[in-house]
């Protein structure tokens, strides 16, 4: 249908509520005004539609309810209403008017929210799209308020303000991306808030020092208290400026005082300091670099592996994988390590189905992965032991995982560490499936209870036999194929079974996953008991 018609269609169903057409915005949406009812009361209303569909109707109130405070939920400078989070709802290009008619009652349905004085779980991201300035790099680890370290970073012509608690790691994580830390000459404090942000609706965007306190008044009396305090305190100093970085339950934010501005003097001021009350103020937009922050977001509510000393043996063809989804669930960070052992060296025939590329071809697995994880996550603790693990001491760890695939080794690990936590995962015969057993108490069962259970047809992967498809060339050794998404599927396995574990959720602690279509599972997931009399674990 033709863009005319579409936007004739709509015109048509808006009028049906109340809503007529009044002209083109600059930016070609179409405009119409209508009502909003809320608090027993019509409010003028206007809603802008974008011609292509593409994105959702704005809506902004022509006149503000009398009584609403300063700084609402929802409710921006211009009385425009966030009724919507980008992405919660796929706009239909094929149904334009149900599409803009349903946005419009989701407005009045957050309005109707505003006057009650009310904040919608699933707007409360959108003060990311009122505070936006200048990009500020975040890496904090500890909790610790007050100053911290400044430097900055020149990308190109842009200069970028960097906080830390750690400056060498911190250092680590900007080489990455090419760039160098430089002196920069401002001092910044850390300051926290129990109000989470919201823009002042007659004020807006913070200029000065006046406004950016007045503001977090009507927010949280001790943060602006604190606030003042601070760029007192740093306006004693030589510094040319200060960052100020607010950590609300919300989010972290930031704003930048600058006192270089030329005015007369005051008495007991320094020479040319401008009043502080006029101190230009430049939002900034804290981008985290914290260890901490990129472990938990994609999981809230739940532990990251931060703090706990993890060690992998095998980093072949599930090892690998599995330690990059650990390392990105916070392995090694926080205090913690993750210990990568493998006495074996990548090889030309490895690639086809290993973490590892073309540049670690022909060194230690374990060391080569290690270079690449530093890569990833450089704040990270991780450990290469290219030795064999049975000549090695593993020494205190609170979850050791096997990712060899080696019944003999993995019956091994059972019995030397009977005692600790041992999560050990694997591939069915050529790809058929992919199991993990975790034992985290000792009533837990083990690999090998496991494997002696098997014996006995009993607990089996699969209905009917696992095939048995071996390839190599005589003394090459035994080589099982299977293609790397068979790989990939076994150390999603294990990390999610390491996930349920840090969370005291490791139940249940026998788990399949059936791959091959040609096979039905045997054994829904369930808790393995310790089997009497096990030679590994019942000793």
């Amino acid at each position: 249908m033709p863009t005319e018609e579409r936007i004739a269609d709509v015109t048509d169903g808006l009028r049906g509520r109340g809503f007529d057409f009044k002209a083109r915005s600059h930016d070609g949406w179409f405009t119409y005004h209508g009502t909003l009812d809320g608090a027993g009361r019509a409010f003028a209303c206007e809603l802008q539609v974008d011609p292509n569909f593409s994105e959702y109707p704005r809506v902004r109130l022509l006149e503000r309810p009398p009584g609403l405070p300063l700084v609402v939920p929802h409710l921006g400078v211009d009385c425009d209403i966030c009724y919507i989070a980008r992405g919660t709802v796929v706009l239909d290009i094929f149904d334009p008017v149900g599409q803009t008619l349903a946005c419009l009652d989701r407005a009045t349905e957050v309005f109707q929210d505003i006057l009650a004085g009310k904040l919608r779980d699933d707007l409360e991201d959108e003060f990311y799209a009122y505070w936006a300035g200048i990009f500020c790099l975040v890496d904090l680890r500890d909790a610790r308020l007050g100053q911290q370290i400044l430097k900055a970073v020149k990308n190109g012509s842009d200069v970028y303000p960097v906080v830390t608690d750690d400056l060498p790691r911190t250092q680590a994580k900007l080489k990455q991306l090419g760039w160098t830390t430089v002196d920069c000459p401002a001092v910044t404090y850390r300051v926290k808030t129990s109000t989470k942000p919201r823009p002042h609706n007659m004020r807006w965007p913070i200029e000065n020092v006046q406004q950016l306190l007045e503001w977090q008044g009507l927010l949280d009396k001790q943060c602006r208290k604190k606030l003042l305090e601070r760029i007192q305190q740093a306006r004693a100093t030589a510094a040319l400026s200060v960052v100020l970085i607010i950590e609300s339950p919300l989010m972290t934010y930031g704003a930048w005082v600058d006192f270089r501005k030329d005015s007369a003097p005051q008495r007991g001021a320094r020479k040319n300091a401008a009043p502080l009350f006029s101190l230009p103020v430049v939002p900034l937009e804290v981008i985290r670099l914290d260890d901490q922050y990129m472990a938990e977001r994609n999981q809230p509510g739940r532990k990251s592996l931060s703090g706990k000393r993890l060690a992998l043996v095998g980093c072949g063809t599930i090892g690998g994988y599995l330690a990059d989804l650990l390392v990105k669930a916070g392995a090694g960070t926080g205090g913690g390590s993750l210990e990568l052992v493998d006495f074996d060296g990548l090889k030309p025939q490895n690639l086809g189905r290993h973490r590892l590329g073309f540049s670690g071809l022909f060194n230690n697995k374990a060391v080569a992965l290690k270079r690449e994880l530093d890569a990833l996550a450089p704040g990270a603790n991780i450990v290469a032991s290219p030795r064999d693990v049975r000549e090695i001491d593993l020494g205190a760890f609170d979850l050791l995982i096997d990712a060899t695939g080696e019944e003999s080794l993995g019956h091994w690990l059972a019995q030397k560490y009977q005692h600790g936590s041992l999560l050990t995962v694997w591939v069915e015969g050529p790809g058929v499936a992919v199991r993990g057993v975790m034992r985290a108490n000792e009533k837990g069962g083990c690999f090998r209870c496991l494997c002696d259970a098997n014996r006995a047809g009993l607990l089996q992967a699969v209905e009917g036999e696992v095939p048995k498809l071996l390839a190599g060339q005589g003394c090459e050794g035994l080589y099982v194929p299977f293609p790397a998404t068979v790989s990939l599927q076994a150390a999603a396995l294990g990390a999610e079974m390491v996930s349920s574990w840090v969370n005291d959720d490791d139940a249940p602690t026998l788990r399949t996953r059936v791959l091959d279509s040609q096979f039905q599972i045997a054994t829904p997931d369930c808790s393995l008991l310790k089997q009497s009399g096990c030679p590994a674990c019942s000793s």
